[in-house]
């Protein structure tokens, strides 16, 4: 029997491949991205400051290059909420949304494959 986990990893390959969405993307960014998309599906989008503070991930400069990676590349935008100027949230984008939409499709096929 395959392992599903490793069919999964293919899937994720291809799925790489054909989209091209997370080229040039780190696993440093792609688990910032996580932890932002995370916090924002519970209801509690993330602060800047409150990413510069992960400090089990990278060191704050890093986070902040990650950050502007994952800007610039469409993933999340840094929003403002309510009257509070001074506070930029962190948001995925629909782009982000879409690319874990699609990863949720090739885990459900590869667990279907077993």
């Amino acid at each position: 029997m395959k392992n599903v986990y490793l069919t999964f990893l293919n899937l994720y390959e291809l799925l790489q491949d054909e989209t091209g969405v997370m080229s040039g993307i780190d696993l440093e960014s792609k688990k910032l991205l996580e932890i932002i998309a995370l916090k924002n599906s519970a209801g509690l989008p993330m602060k800047v400051m409150d990413a510069m503070r992960l400090n089990a991930l990278a060191s704050p400069a890093t986070i902040h290059r990650k950050l502007t990676q994952l800007v610039n590349a469409g993933l999340v935008e840094m929003v403002h909420q309510g009257t509070n100027r001074r506070k930029k949230f962190l948001i995925p984008t629909p782009l982000a949304e879409k690319y874990f939409h699609q990863i949720g499709e090739i885990m459900f096929k590869a667990v279907g494959a077993h």
